[in-house]
């Protein structure tokens, strides 16, 4: 009589309780369950940890280094500051203040070596030359000039 009675009672009982030596399928669909959905949240937690690395692309070398090193201060210490402030800084367009400093620097010492060598181009005078000398004052010359054609 004790076995019918076990067999009534298995015959009633919810599928996910399972008999012994069966696998349990409730068990399994649920660790994989688990882990499908561990995975998901893992590669989305990823994916919007990459935001403003991805923001960032295609801006200074500097920009990208600092929004790079906040991303993974962030990501090891759990802190969101550090993500926020990676993510303000890879919205935000560092202007370039570097690249017309240097070209201003390029403009100016094309400048010096055209003007050395217009420098070099010019006739020097010889020290050999006699330069004629007068004793008379620039203004003495006018004068006698004035004088003659008056005459």
């Amino acid at each position: 009589m004790r076995k019918t009675a076990d067999i009534v009672v298995q015959e009633h009982l919810p599928i996910f309780i399972t008999g012994p030596g069966e696998s349990d399928i409730l068990f399994t669909a649920v660790t994989i369950a688990l882990v499908l959905i561990v995975i998901g949240f893992g590669a989305l937690y990823f994916t919007i940890q990459a935001i403003p690395d991805r923001l960032v692309e295609g801006t200074s070398k500097a920009q990208m280094q600092v929004v790079g090193i906040l991303g993974l201060i962030s990501l090891f210490t759990m802190n969101n500051a550090f993500w926020i402030a990676a993510l303000l800084l890879a919205a935000i367009r560092i202007p370039d203040l570097v690249t017309p400093f240097k070209s201003i620097s390029r403009s100016l010492k094309k400048l010096t070596v055209v003007d050395r060598q217009q420098a070099t181009e010019v006739p020097a005078v010889e020290v050999n030359q006699a330069v004629p000398v007068t004793n008379e004052n620039p203004g003495d010359a006018e004068t006698s000039n004035t004088e003659s054609g008056d005459a």
